[in-house]
């Protein structure tokens, strides 16, 4: 495996099947998706970047204000905030984990906001009910803090993070 397989690249088509099924995999930390909800979020995606080549190792997915997005937690951030990015999902595979994957996403979208000044906030969210405490920590080390917290559906309780990008 190269070390440019391990950095970030702008997500296609041919990612769909194996991001999806990367998705799925990963549930409850991120929703389930089929097929149609998945190509659906990745055109509307502001910006979408996948890690990988022969084999998908991790993904993220972001929107814009204003998106045709029904997800609670994104019109939470669109009802407090006018001018954000939010990071809907990011997945990494299991066997990747604890590899600076995740961070590399986080910032190539950030980056790519500096470069497009695009929105002054990063939002997202992290699972306070189920509890994924590895979301919690990474979020909190790379910069991220409490906004607010919701109940997404019955039985599931989020976090509402931001960080400020300059």
């Amino acid at each position: 495996m190269s070390l440019n397989e391990l950095e970030p690249r702008l997500f296609l088509e041919s990612d769909i099947d194996a991001a999806l099924e990367l998705n799925n995999l990963n549930t409850p930390a991120v929703g389930e998706l089929d097929r149609v909800q998945l190509q659906f979020l990745v055109d509307h995606s502001l910006y979408s970047f996948a890690i990988g080549a022969d084999t998908l190792h991790a993904f993220c997915i972001t929107f814009a204000p204003g998106a045709p997005y029904t997800s609670v937690n994104y019109q939470w951030f669109s009802q407090n905030y006018s001018d954000f990015v939010y990071l809907d999902r990011i997945v990494v595979s299991e066997n990747m984990r604890n590899q600076t994957l995740g961070e590399k996403l986080y910032l190539a979208v950030e980056q790519r906001m500096i470069k497009d000044r695009c929105a002054p906030i990063l939002t997202c969210e992290v699972n306070l009910n189920p509890p994924n405490h590895g979301s919690i920590r990474f979020h909190n080390r790379i910069g991220f803090h409490e906004v607010g917290q919701q109940e997404s559906k019955p039985g599931l309780t989020v976090s509402l993070l931001s960080k400020q990008i300059s």
